[in-house]
């Protein structure tokens, strides 16, 4: 190479590089965010995996609907946990530690479910698993927007919701194989325990093949790790000013407390932070009481046993995987906000209409709009709660924000599994549907509200110099994002 050495002297420095890198350069980038993605795909598998089994496992166990919605419920009360640790430790111990530790985890306990003698057993060890996922989510999307350009990081974040749907379909693919293999009764043990198999592959890829976030040592003022890595990344010779290293190491901070919570509920911060938890929430719990529970909802449908279940929830994923690849390559024309939007407003007329009318329509077209709902979801906030976090805030408490939204994601998770059971053998499919409108609702709502759009926009250039806790040090261009309401982009 002949070309001029990168000159680094600060954070920016290796900020606008990631920004302006050609394609050539972005290649690798690419694969890192790919092997992030893979993370995201081992955690919507082991998500969906249980509902595969959910017959076989209720009558071995002799399982009630509150002891099943307990056991539903409690990889998302473990995610709660990993989501709100894992952020913060995300941002103070670095990315690509907490990459590790989490696939670690998910291999063990997914194995120790599959192998799970009893109940008390399996509820447990899905409890970890949960604690795997919390933990991979904020650094998997931290992961992305800092290998990637303003221009590339939201499509890409955005892919997140495809991978999930896909992993989905993989899911229930290898049910219907192992259903027709004659699994019987240990179905849910075959589904739940081949989760560990894409786990171990995603472990041993990132600890061979990825390095640490360089915008995350930059931050830290580890100018000289930040150099390494973009040398090893992206191919190109630097140089680190030795005063300016010297400099940083000097006045870098480190947090001892929960600073970086304080922050994102910051007078700068806290609307954003509303508005990607109060999607994150809604986006979860409409998920979870339908996406979940598809088998079951085919079996209402379609009532021709098991296979046909499967089947039918292996169509409506299509119909996922369909929404979550459109709205990410449409991300930076249509722009994050309007997507979720749109999306609320097909989930909405999808819902509205199976509760007043879809016990009356024939088993087709009341799969039609399930579908429809499933399409809508993708598209709209199933995508945007967690990219709104992972974008809407600089690296210094990017882990924290998405860490914080994934905790209040398992909220509407735990609200969905648990309670969705319990309210169709009370009052049926349809009226479920029908009382579950109001959750797209009160999202559209807080997407109205709050006119805040992070598509394209570069928040560390415009994080502003000063501020409590760990963070990159002074932009040479400040901006002034002042102010109750936070304008679109």
């Amino acid at each position: 190479m002949n070309e001029q050495p990168l000159a680094i002297s600060g954070f920016y420095d290796v900020l606008d590089f990631i920004n302006r890198a050609d394609r050539r350069r972005r290649q690798s980038a690419g694969f890192i965010a790919a092997l992030a993605l893979g993370g995201i795909f081992t955690d919507a598998y082991d998500f969906t995996s249980l509902g595969i089994g959910a017959v076989q496992l209720r009558q071995q166990f002799h399982l009630s609907p509150v002891t099943l919605g307990t056991l539903t419920a409690i990889m998302a009360l473990g995610a709660l946990f990993g989501g709100l640790f894992g952020g913060y430790l995300t941002d103070r111990l670095g990315r690509f530690r907490m990459f590790f530790v989490n696939m670690l985890l998910f291999v063990v306990a997914t194995l120790v479910a599959a192998f799970a003698p009893g109940f008390g057993v399996l509820l447990t060890a899905r409890f970890f698993m949960g604690v795997g996922v919390g933990l991979d989510f904020p650094v998997a999307m931290a992961f992305i927007a800092e290998y990637n350009s303003v221009e590339r990081k939201g499509g890409l974040i955005n892919m997140w919701q495809a991978i999930w749907y896909i992993a989905g379909t993989i899911c229930f693919l290898f049910g219907l194989a192992m259903y027709g293999l004659g699994a019987g009764a240990d179905l849910w043990r075959w589904a739940v325990g081949f989760g560990a198999v894409p786990a171990f592959i995603i472990l041993v890829l990132r600890f061979f093949l990825m390095d640490e976030s360089p915008l995350w040592e930059a931050a830290r003022g580890n100018l000289a790790a930040a150099a390494r890595i973009l040398e090893r990344t992206y191919h190109v010779r630097t140089a680190v000013d030795p005063a300016a290293q010297a400099r940083f190491v000097e006045r870098r901070t480190h947090s001892e407390s929960w600073t970086l919570y304080r922050q994102i509920f910051s007078r700068r911060y806290r609307l954003r932070t509303f508005q990607a938890s109060l999607v994150s929430a809604m986006q979860s719990c409409e998920y979870y009481a339908v996406g979940f529970y598809l088998p079951s909802i085919a079996l209402v449908l379609f009532g021709s046993g098991f296979a046909v279940a499967l089947a039918g929830s292996l169509v409506f994923n299509l119909f996922g995987i369909a929404g979550g690849t459109l709205q990410a390559v449409l991300t930076n024309r249509v722009r994050i906000r309007r997507l979720a939007m749109i999306g609320c407003g097909i989930t909405i007329v999808a819902l509205l209409i199976l509760g007043l009318f879809g016990h009356t329509f024939p088993p087709l077209l009341g799969a039609a709009f399930i579908a429809l709902f499933i399409f809508g979801h993708s598209f709209g906030i199933g995508s945007q709660g967690l990219t709104l976090a992972a974008l809407s805030f600089p690296t210094s408490m990017r882990g924290a924000a998405s860490g914080f939204a994934q905790a209040i994601t398992r909220v509407g998770s735990i609200v969905g599994f648990f309670f969705f059971p319990l309210l169709i053998a009370a009052v049926g499919l349809y009226s479920t549907l029908l009382t579950l409108t109001v959750v797209p609702v009160i999202a559209l709502v807080a997407i109205l509200a709050i006119k805040w759009d992070p598509t394209r926009r570069d928040v560390d250039h415009e994080h502003t110099a000063g501020e409590v806790g760990p963070q990159p040090l002074p932009a040479p261009v400040q901006h002034s994002l002042s102010g109750f309401r936070e304008k679109e982009g």
